[in-house]
C-alpha cells in the first residue's frame, strides 16, 4: 500500500514535518514492510508556509536584519527553494504579531516596511520570482509600508508623504511609482492568502482582524475608513477596484494593496503550494492508495481554503480516500465530507486540558494514527 502523509502544522505545538513524522511512525508500527509512505509537509499560505516549502523543496532559509512593525531592527528570515530561483517570504516574519509585545500592538501606526526589506534583500541575490505569504500580521496598512520599501511614494493633499500605519491612509491623496525599484517590474510575484475577507466593510480587514491587533471599536471604524480611502486612491490611480476583492483583507489589506499597485497573482495559499510542489504530478506518478492529512483544529470553516480542504479535494479528484488526524473537531463537517473527506479523528483520547494535549501532541498523533491504520489494515483482510 502506498500512502501520502500531507499534514499542516498543529499551530503552537508541532511543525507540519513533526506531524508527518508522528503519523508515519504510527502507520509503520502496524505494517512497515507492506507500506510505502511519502511525507510532504504542507500549509495554506499562512504562517508556516515558508518553512514547509523550504523543507519540501530541499531549500534553505536566509536570515537578515529588517525593521519590525514599529521600525525597530530585528532579525527576520525568508526561504529560497532548492533550485535557488524562488524566494518564499512570510509577512509574519518581519511584520507579524510575534514581533511585538502585546502592549506595543497598534494597527494605527504599525507598518509592513520590514517585509519590503526582505524582498529587497532577495532582489540583491538575483531572485526574480516570489511567493509572499500573508497571515499573522500586526499591521493594517494595506501593505503601504512594503510598497514604500520598494520605491512607491504616498502623498497627502499638501504633497507631503504620509506617515506609517493604517490610520495615516485616511490622508492619502496621491500615489507615485516613479522611484519604484526596476527589478520589481522584472519579477514574478504570487501572493498567497489564507482568508477570503474583502478589504473594507463589516467583514473587512479592520472589523474582523483589527481587534486582535490592538484596535478598539473606535479605532476599527477609523481604520476601515482609512482603508476605503486607500482603495479610492488606487481606483483613481489606475482604475483597479480593490474594495471587495476576495482575500483583499488578508494581512491588514496587504493583499489588496499589492494586487492594486503591482502586477501580482493573488491566489489561495493552498493553490500556490499545490502548484509549487506540483502535487498533481505527484499523485499521477505515485498512484497513492490512501492519504493522511491533519492540523490542529478542524471545523466548519476548514472547508474554505485550509490545507485539509485542499488535500481532500485533490485526493477525491484522484479517487483516493483521505483520513484527517486532528487536535480537535468542532461543529459540523458536512462540507468537508461533501468535498471528499473520508473521516476525521481527534488525537485526544482521554479527558485533558488543551495545554496537555498540545504538550503530548507528538505521542497522541502517533497513537491515533496507529489505531486508525490498524483498523484499515484489518478491514482490507476481511
Amino acid at each position: 500500500m502506498k500512502i501520502l502523509i500531507a499534514p499542516d502544522s498543529f499551530k503552537g505545538s508541532l511543525t507540519a514535518k513533526e506531524v508527518a513524522t508522528s503519523i508515519k511512525r504510527g502507520i509503520e508500527n502496524v505494517s512497515k514492510e507492506s507500506v510505502k509512505t511519502v511525507s510532504l509537509p504542507l500549509a495554506d499560505g499562512g504562517e508556516g508556509t515558508m518553512f514547509n516549502l523550504v523543507e519540501s523543496t530541499n531549500g534553505y532559509i536566509h536570515n537578515t536584519l529588517v525593521s519590525n512593525p514599529l521600525g525597530k531592527e530585528i532579525k527576520a528570515s525568508y526561504g529560497i527553494t532548492g533550485d535557488g530561483t524562488k524566494a518564499i517570504i512570510e509577512l509574519a516574519s518581519a511584520s507579524g504579531l510575534q514581533t511585538l509585545k502585546d502592549e506595543e500592538l497598534d494597527p494605527c501606526i504599525t507598518s509592513t516596511y520590514g517585509t519590503g526589506e526582505l524582498i529587497l534583500d532577495a532582489l540583491e541575490k538575483g531572485i526574480r520570482s516570489f511567493i509572499i505569504c500573508l497571515g499573522g500580521s500586526a499591521t493594517n496598512d494595506c501593505g503601504v509600508g512594503l510598497l514604500k520599501a520598494i520605491g512607491y511614494q504616498f502623498f497627502d493633499k499638501d504633497g507631503k508623504e504620509i506617515d506609517s500605519g493604517g490610520a495615516s491612509l485616511s490622508k492619502l491623496k496621491m500615489i507615485d511609482d516613479s522611484n519604484i525599484d526596476k527589478r520589481i517590474k522584472q519579477s514574478e510575484i504570487q501572493v498567497a492568502f489564507d482568508v477570503t475577507n474583502p478589504l473594507v466593510g463589516k467583514n473587512g480587514a479592520s472589523n474582523v482582524f483589527g481587534p486582535q491587533k490592538g484596535a478598539s471599536k473606535k479605532t476599527v471604524a477609523i481604520l476601515d475608513k482609512a482603508l476605503f480611502q486607500f482603495a479610492k486612491c488606487v481606483e483613481k490611480y489606475n482604475g483597479k477596484k480593490v474594495y471587495n476583492l476576495k482575500g483583499g483583507g488578508a494581512a491588514g489589506g496587504t493583499a489588496a494593496g499589492l494586487y492594486g499597485l503591482l502586477d501580482v497573482e493573488l491566489k489561495s495559499g493552498f493553490e500556490i503550494v499545490k502548484e509549487t510542489l506540483d502535487l498533481n504530478e505527484l499523485f499521477e506518478k505515485e498512484k497513492f492508495d490512501l492519504v493522511f492529512t491533519g492540523e490542529g483544529k478542524i471545523d466548519n470553516q476548514t472547508a474554505y481554503g485550509k490545507t485539509i480542504s485542499g488535500v481532500v479535494k485533490l485526493s477525491k479528484y484522484y479517487n483516493v480516500n483521505t483520513i484527517a488526524i486532528v487536535g480537535s473537531i468542532e461543529n459540523n463537517l458536512c462540507e468537508l465530507y461533501n468535498q471528499g473527506l473520508t473521516a476525521a479523528f481527534s488525537i485526544v483520547n482521554a479527558p485533558m486540558s488543551l495545554e496537555n494535549s498540545m504538550k503530548e501532541a507528538k505521542h497522541l498523533i502517533y497513537y491515533q494514527s496507529m489505531q486508525v491504520f490498524r483498523l484499515i489494515s484489518n478491514l482490507k483482510k476481511v
